[in-house]
C-alpha cells in the first residue's frame, strides 16, 4: 500500500500558547509520514521561538497580507501529496487522525482531490458532520470547513486562494474545484479536526462580511434561477430555524447527532 504524504500548514501570527499546542497535536500523532509547515508571519511574542525542535517542523518567516495570502505561500513550500490546513488553536482530534486518512486515502480507488471528514466544535461541544454527498446544492448550503479537508497538492499548486476574499477565500477555492476542475470530493467516515470555535471568521464584522462575499461567490458559479430555487429550499426547510438550533450550545449536540444520522443514511 502507497504511503501517503501530508503536509499540515499552520499559519500564525502572534499567536501565543495556541500555536504550540496545535503543533503538539500533530506531533502526537501515530502515523509518521507528514510535515509541518508553520508560516509565520513575523511574528514578536516569541511563540514560534517557543515551538519544541523536531525535523519534521518547517517555519517558514515571511511577511503576508493575511491568511490567505499565508496559505498560497505555504503551498509553494509543501512536498506533501495532500495538504491540510489549521488555524491556531485547532488540533487534530486524537493520535490517529494521519493514520486513518492515510489508509483512506491510499486505498481509495476513487484518487480524489479533495478528501474531507468530521469536526468537533469544541465551543458547542458537539460533533460537526459534513454532507456523505457533495452536489450543487451542498456547495451553495454548507461545505465542509477546511479543517476537515485534505487537498491534493496538484489542485492546491494550480487553484491558489483568492486573496480578495478576507474571510470565504477557501469557499470560493472549494466551489472553484468543483464547478471548474471537475473535483469530486470524497467524504471519510472520520473525525479529523478539534476545531475552536469563535475564531476570526466568527466575528460581527466578518459574520456580515462573509454573507456578502457568499452572496459574490455563487453568483460566480450558478445562474439566478438557481441561486432563487436554493433560497426557496432553504426557506422551506427552516433554515434560519436550524441554523439557531446548530449554533445554540444547548442544543448543537442533540440537532447534530439527528444530521449525523440522516447523512449515514444517506451516505
Amino acid at each position: 500500500m502507497k504511503k501517503i504524504r501530508f503536509s499540515i500548514v499552520v499559519v500564525c501570527l502572534n499567536a501565543g500558547e495556541k500555536l504550540r499546542r496545535t503543533v503538539e497535536s500533530i506531533l502526537a500523532q501515530t502515523y509518521p509520514y507528514y510535515e509541518i509547515i508553520v508560516k509565520d508571519g513575523m511574528s514578536t511574542d516569541g511563540s514560534v521561538e517557543g515551538l519544541p525542535e523536531d525535523k519534521r517542523i518547517r517555519i517558514v518567516r515571511q511577511k503576508d497580507k493575511g491568511i490567505y495570502d499565508a496559505m498560497n505561500q505555504a503551498v509553494l513550500l509543501a512536498d506533501g501529496d495532500y495538504l491540510l490546513f489549521l488555524n491556531c488553536g485547532d488540533y487534530l482530534y486524537d493520535k490517529k487522525v494521519l493514520e486513518k486518512a492515510g489508509v483512506w486515502i491510499a486505498t481509495d480507488r476513487e484518487s480524489a482531490e479533495i478528501y474531507y471528514g468530521d469536526i468537533y466544535n469544541r465551543r458547542l461541544g458537539a460533533r460537526i458532520p459534513s454532507n456523505p454527498k457533495i452536489n450543487a446544492f451542498t456547495c451553495y448550503r454548507n461545505i465542509p470547513c477546511h479543517q476537515a479537508c485534505f487537498y491534493g497538492a496538484g489542485l492546491m499548486k494550480r487553484r491558489k486562494y483568492k486573496t480578495q476574499y478576507l474571510v470565504r477565500a477557501d469557499y470560493e477555492h472549494f466551489l472553484g474545484s468543483y464547478f471548474e476542475d471537475g473535483v469530486q470530493p470524497v467524504a471519510m467516515q472520520i473525525l479529523v479536526a478539534s476545531y475552536e470555535g469563535g475564531g476570526f471568521s466568527e466575528s460581527r464584522e466578518n459574520l456580515r462580511r462573509s454573507e456578502a462575499e457568499h452572496k459574490e461567490i455563487v453568483r460566480s458559479y450558478m445562474g439566478r434561477g438557481q441561486i432563487l430555487r436554493y433560497r426557496l429550499l432553504l426557506a422551506l426547510s427552516l433554515a434560519p430555524l436550524r441554523r439557531r438550533m446548530a449554533e445554540s450550545k444547548r442544543l448543537s449536540g442533540l440537532y447534530n447527532k439527528g444530521k449525523e444520522m440522516i447523512y449515514r443514511k444517506k451516505g
